[in-house]
């Protein structure tokens, strides 16, 4: 028997991924939460195959969950949920070591092949997808002499400052805890040289505009 964990703030998705799951006959739900904060305690304790994860939560998100559980127990496979397709998602996706990450319109029929091909050890991440988002972090333009002191995730960051973006904003976007980001902001302005977001929103408005 595969064993699943369900993590979703909505009772009624938890229930019909349960029913659609268990109707498989090789597949048993173990537990379920609809907290990102009780998931991430719960889950290597009850140590599922593998553990279904919405990316999106009332009080956190299922990508800093599989991280945080991968760090724990690598043996457990996370299959983010998801309702948004975007860069920034698959992104972080990758990044903290997800086994797949597939849409919720997805086909009942192909929720269950995707739970067993992930608890086979396969990958469901586009290899193409994934080495395009290997290569945005690997590669981007030669950059400005005062931004090469940042980490791929500060330069995003301040991007994001540079925008106008508030703390909590960032976090949404970039599925972080508003409190890592918060640290992010902190050693940016460290690594700069500067005081405040303000000045920071300032001078990568002016650097990151030499880029393009």
């Amino acid at each position: 028997m595969i064993r699943v964990f369900l993590l979703d703030d909505h009772e009624v998705v938890r229930r019909g991924l349960a029913d659609l799951l268990q109707s498989s006959g090789d597949i048993e739900v173990v537990g379920e939460s609809g907290s990102a904060q009780e998931a991430a305690r719960r889950i290597p304790a009850l140590r599922p195959d593998v553990a279904i994860l919405d990316a999106r939560l009332p009080d956190g998100n299922g990508i800093d969950v599989c991280r945080d559980v991968r760090a724990v127990d690598s043996s457990i496979k996370g299959l983010i949920l998801t309702s948004y397709e975007d860069d920034e998602a698959l992104f972080a996706a990758i990044m903290a070591g997800a086994a797949g990450y597939v849409l919720k319109q997805i086909r009942g029929t192909d929720l269950v092949d995707a739970v067993r091909r992930v608890a086979a050890g396969q990958s469901l991440l586009d290899p193409a997808i994934t080495t395009r988002v290997l290569e945005r972090i690997r590669s981007g333009v030669e950059q400005p002499r005062e931004l090469k002191t940042l980490t791929e995730q500060e330069r995003r960051i301040l991007e994001y400052v540079a925008e106008g973006l508030t703390n909590r904003e960032i976090a949404g976007k970039m599925f972080l805890a508003e409190k890592t980001v918060k640290n992010y902001v902190s050693s940016v302005l460290a690594k700069l040289g500067l005081e405040r977001r303000t000045q920071a929103a300032v001078l990568a408005t002016r650097l990151l505009g030499q880029r393009h």
